[in-house]
């Protein structure tokens, strides 16, 4: 199977409870883990994809209960778009947010595609699209009751960024990722620049809407943290690392994330991006509940010892 160019995609939203029955018993997608932020562990980490949790069908929810809420401005990771299998999976998806009072704003034709946008609780914003490339037998959406099959979200399409300078970020992403530019098209008199890759999965892409007239989005609940671009394998992450340093980027070091390995940096207007080893040692812990409190929370090993002192932070 083709390599992602979108590994996964990170939010923050205010509720464990409102996020699990959000993306897991309404959107359909597979729970693959509860457990903490690594780097600060009385934050919780829920982790969401297909049965696999492969790279590329991963979103992953902050819990941050006490965030203000986001400022919508420029200079933001903006809104993920997940493939759905066709067109009339979009008016199985309509149907279901009317029913369930998600706010959305019905089919809409967008760059030559159909899309239906939508928000979360939190006012993530988020957008379903048909497959663009190959066959949706091909992937692993969870099974769901009331979700069919044939309507099941398989994985990342797309992701929307809105920035000041789009040509800046474009350049860095194309001489560090080795993207392409595809096209570029006018959206609600915005200039956006389109950015992909030869046989990746899904067909992703990178859209960077240019805004120099909004203020700088301020991060909080309903933001997007950061967006995780797929590294091949560890000696493509250390090729990247050497990029970073020669580009003089602000970054994190390499991080082992138990998972895999990867890195953080800031691109030119400031959107914080991870890169992740596509390779990884996931395996899902099984678990046969839809409870969420009695999903027994995972931690890497290095925080095992740690566990009680955990567990006591994050109950509510």
């Amino acid at each position: 199977m083709a390599s992602p160019l979108i590994h996964h995609v990170s939010v923050i939203n205010r509720d464990r409870y409102v996020t699990f029955d959000f993306y897991h018993k309404l959107l359909g997608l597979e729970f693959l883990l509860k457990t903490v932020n690594q780097d600060e562990v009385d934050m919780l980490h829920l982790f969401f994809g297909d049965k696999t949790g492969r790279p590329g069908t991963e979103f992953s929810v902050f819990e941050m209960q006490n965030a203000p809420q986001k400022q919508f401005g420029t200079n933001s990771l903006e809104r993920t778009v997940f493939a759905v299998p066709s067109e009339a999976s979009l008016q199985f998806w309509l149907a279901r947010f009317e029913a369930h009072d998600v706010f959305n704003c019905e089919i809409e034709d967008y760059q030559g595609r159909k899309y239906l946008h939508f928000e979360d609780r939190d006012g993530i914003q988020l957008a379903l699209t048909p497959l663009r490339v190959g066959d949706a037998s091909e992937h692993a959406p969870h099974q769901s009751a009331d979700i069919p099959l044939e309507h099941a979200i398989l994985g990342i399409d797309s992701f929307q960024c809105r920035v000041r300078y789009a040509e800046a970020s474009a350049r860095a992403f194309m001489n560090m990722h080795g993207y392409q530019k595809l096209e570029s098209y006018e959206h609600n008199h915005h200039e956006v620049t389109v950015l992909g890759a030869e046989d990746v999965l899904f067909g992703q892409q990178l859209h960077l809407i240019e805004d120099r007239t909004r203020d700088i989005e301020t991060q909080g609940i309903g933001s997007v943290q950061h967006i995780a671009l797929n590294a091949k394998n560890r000696t493509g992450l250390y090729e990247m690392e050497k990029m970073i340093l020669d580009t003089n980027f602000r970054y994190s070091g390499i991080k082992q994330r138990d998972f895999f390995e990867s890195l953080y940096y800031r691109e030119p207007n400031n959107l914080l991006i991870e890169v992740a080893t596509e390779q990884t040692n996931f395996v899902k812990p099984k678990t046969a509940t839809e409870d969420y409190d009695a999903i027994p929370l995972f931690l890497p090993d290095f925080l095992e010892s740690r566990r009680s002192y955990i567990e006591n932070g994050i109950k509510r």
